[in-house]
């Protein structure tokens, strides 16, 4: 999929969170993974997709 790579990234970010005692941030990083793949998934649904209405980029 070509958007992994923030998946990725995001998985990353979790790691390290967790690593060095940071438990909020890798519960509010969880949280954004799953608000990407929402809003990934409505951009791949295309126009007439309801949420997905409104995210395409500029």
């Amino acid at each position: 999929m070509v958007d992994d790579w923030i998946f990725n990234l995001l998985a990353d970010l979790r790691r390290f969170a967790r690593a060095n005692g940071l438990p909020a941030l890798a519960a509010q990083i969880e949280v954004t993974e799953q608000v990407a793949r929402v809003e990934l998934a409505a951009l791949r649904d295309g126009p007439g997709g309801g949420a997905g209405q409104g995210l395409r980029p500029r």
